[in-house]
């Protein structure tokens, strides 16, 4: 199916990477949609607008990517507190907290946002939700050590659990050596609470509820490119 946001994608990437100032430390994020930004980066970078710009990657293909595309890695031992991170989301509620995982790098991409400064989102309107969990399963990263009884935990919460396969045969593998389950509780009432529940089990390495991380999201619609900040409202522009 085609995409009928990605010109307006490419553009709120555009407004994303804008943010992005010579000397910075950027984190890279994974999947379609901050695949633009890293395009429009490397090209800002390719004719001199910024200087000095280094990324640190939330993937093995990401890492790839930039390497492929010129933009300079750099990795957290040299640059423990990152300026920005510009990434996609898979859901997005009106508190500007994110659904994310859907790629497969929910673990890179929330050490990096965690240690970010700045969190900028791009997504287009098909994103936007009343309520986390509406459109979207919660992906879950577990050990493959125990993963069945992280599946009876999960479903003992209310969740309908599907691990995920890579090619509808075989198991999805994280560039951690992991698995994903994804588990559908229905619109999330209290995101925070099964957060902490998920947080609080063994086994279970990280899941896809990034609360509070976000400082601002870029959104993509037929009315124009709004840029919605923490704590304040967007308009259409």
């Amino acid at each position: 199916m085609r995409d009928g946001f990605g010109p307006l994608k490419d553009q709120a990437a555009a407004r994303a990477v804008a943010l992005v100032e010579s000397g910075m430390v950027v984190g890279l994020g994974h999947g379609t949609t901050a695949a633009h930004a890293l395009r429009r980066l490397a090209e800002r970078l390719r004719v001199g607008e910024v200087r000095d710009v280094m990324g640190v990657p939330c993937s093995r293909f990401v890492e790839a990517e930039a390497a492929r595309l010129g933009v300079p890695l750099t990795t957290f031992e040299a640059h423990p507190v990152l300026d920005l991170t510009i990434d996609g989301a898979d859901e997005v509620s009106p508190e500007l907290d994110l659904l994310k995982g859907r790629g497969g790098a929910l673990l890179r991409e929330k050490i990096v946002a965690q240690a970010s400064r700045r969190v900028a989102i791009v997504v287009d309107e098909s994103k936007l939700s009343p309520c986390l969990g509406t459109r979207r399963p919660v992906p879950v990263e577990v050990l493959p050590f125990g993963c069945c009884s992280q599946v009876r935990y999960l479903e003992s919460l209310g969740a309908r659990v599907v691990p995920r396969k890579a090619d509808g045969r075989t198991l999805f593998v994280t560039d951690q050596g992991n698995l994903i389950l994804d588990c559908d509780f229905g619109p999330l009432s209290e995101p925070r609470r099964l957060a902490d529940q998920l947080g609080a089990r063994a086994g279970i390495v990280e899941h896809g509820l990034f609360l509070g991380l976000a400082t601002e999201v870029i959104v993509a619609g037929p009315g124009g490119i709004r840029h919605l900040r923490r704590g304040g409202p967007g308009a259409p522009s």
